[in-house]
C-alpha cells in the first residue's frame, strides 16, 4: 500500500509541475488594418479581375538528352527532341540527327550522309509530328 502511495504522489508532483513551468498565455497583438485600395481618378472602381501571370519559357535543353555538337538548338519537349535553329526540318537526339524530307532518314551528322528510315526508326513524339 505505500508504494502505491509513494507512486500515486510521485505522479500528482510531476504532473503539477508541467502547470508551474508553462508561460501564461497571451492573446496574439491585433494586426493593422489593410489600406484600402484608392478609387482611379475617373472615379471608376478598380477591375477584380485577376492579373495575368506570364507564360512560362519553354526549357532550351533537355534534363534527360544531351544538346547537339555545334550549331545552335532547342529543346522540344511535345517532340523529344532538339531542333536546329539553323537548318530546316532537321532534329537530334541521342547522337542521331533526323530529318523530314517527304519521308524519313537519319545519320550522324547534320550535313550527312543520310539513310533512309521508316516511321519506327525516328522518336515516337517526332514521327507524330509529320505524316
Amino acid at each position: 500500500m505505500a508504494v502505491f502511495a509513494r507512486i500515486t504522489l510521485l505522479a500528482l508532483a510531476l504532473g503539477l509541475s508541467a502547470c508551474a513551468v508553462q508561460q501564461p498565455y497571451e492573446p496574439p497583438a491585433p494586426s493593422t488594418p489593410m489600406p484600402q485600395p484608392t478609387p482611379q481618378p475617373s472615379g471608376k472602381p478598380l477591375p477584380d479581375m485577376p492579373i495575368p501571370k506570364a507564360p512560362k519559357p519553354l526549357p532550351r535543353t533537355s534534363a534527360t538528352f544531351a544538346p547537339p555538337p555545334g550549331g545552335p538548338s532547342h529543346w522540344d519537349a511535345r517532340m523529344g527532341v532538339y531542333v536546329l535553329d539553323s537548318q530546316t526540318n532537321i532534329f537530334y537526339r541521342q547522337r542521331t540527327y533526323y530529318r523530314w524530307d517527304n519521308g524519313w532518314s537519319r545519320a550522324v551528322s547534320p550535313n550527312g550522309p543520310w539513310e533512309e528510315t521508316d516511321i519506327s526508326g525516328v522518336p515516337p513524339g517526332l514521327s507524330r509530328q509529320f505524316k
